[in-house]
């Protein structure tokens, strides 16, 4: 299987990218005309495919437009489930939000920065969003190689705490039955968070394990993750973040707060949206490509 195919006349690319573990996972490059030495690397969040973020294809543009690349990276959960193929069991394989499996996180993330080495990018600026960006404050917490990833840009962190809110206690005891009672490969007879069709340990890992809640908008609660990477880089969120008990720029504040580098660190306010920048999908393209300006002047 070739590691990247070309899609269309717009210089994009399919990426087929291998995990340690085997598993392919299915990116796009958008490549500029002129192939750059910067790459944005962007990670998605649950089900944040091109479907329900098409402000992807405005970053991948605006960036190629002015001579960077950029790589939408999805990682296990980009829709509910994805056919897919392993190398090492040489097997098709179904993978997804409803079986992901927070601890291949690393492994993931990894594969696109291999990637993207491989291809000589000599500057990469990892991002994420909001599940995403979870994942890379997880990511960047263990990894502290600055030759691999120069910056970071944060895009809506999700607040899962608010997320599993919704869960009631009797849903929790599902899950918690299935799992004690060696079921928890098996579905739920629910939807995760009312539209998550999931396994019992996928769904325990969303709530009872800290492995990406790692975000919060009480300054007293778990940032041991955050406090812990060493990079700088930038925060980006709508003003209409429901995801923040309505307090966006508070939540965004209190992440940086924690980091050794938050003096450093730029935070972008996204005026008027919400967590998926609808109608302002150009504006943010844009204020991320002055990020990439400043993060690629430094070099």
């Amino acid at each position: 299987m070739p590691t990247s195919v070309y899609i269309d006349n717009m210089n994009r690319f399919k990426l087929n990218v291998p995990t340690e573990r085997g598993s392919i996972l299915n990116g796009v490059l958008f490549q500029s005309e002129n192939k750059s030495d910067s790459v944005l690397i962007a990670i998605t969040g649950i089900h944040g495919n091109f479907y329900s973020n098409p402000f992807y294809y405005n970053i991948g543009d605006t960036l190629n437009d002015n001579g960077f690349d950029f790589i939408y990276a999805q990682t296990c959960d980009a829709f509910n489930k994805i056919q897919t193929y392993n190398i090492k069991t040489r097997e098709s394989e179904i993978i997804g939000s409803w079986n992901e499996d927070f601890n291949y996180t690393d492994q993931d993330i990894d594969a696109y920065i291999n990637f993207a080495l491989d291809e000589g990018y000599k500057n990469i600026i990892l991002a994420g969003h909001s599940l995403g960006a979870n994942k890379v404050i997880y990511y960047l917490s263990r990894h502290h190689d600055s030759e691999r990833v120069k910056n970071f840009l944060l895009m809506s962190p999700a607040n899962i705490t608010w997320l599993t809110s919704s869960v009631t206690e009797s849903e929790k005891n599902i899950v918690l039955s299935q799992v004690n009672n060696g079921d928890g490969d098996k579905m739920l007879p629910f939807t995760l968070l009312g539209w998550i069709p999931c396994i019992a340990n996928t769904a325990w890992q969303w709530l009872f394990t800290d492995t990406l809640n790692n975000v919060h908008v009480e300054s007293d609660k778990d940032f041991s993750q955050v406090s812990q990477i060493t990079h700088s880089g930038a925060l980006l969120i709508g003003t209409y973040d429901n995801f923040t008990y309505g307090d966006p720029s508070g939540f965004l504040n209190n992440i940086n707060n924690h980091m050794k580098e938050a003096h450093n660190n730029k935070l972008i306010f996204i005026e008027k949206t919400g967590h998926t920048y609808q109608h302002k999908e150009q504006e943010t393209a844009n204020k991320i490509l002055e990020v990439m300006k400043e993060f690629t002047a430094k070099k």
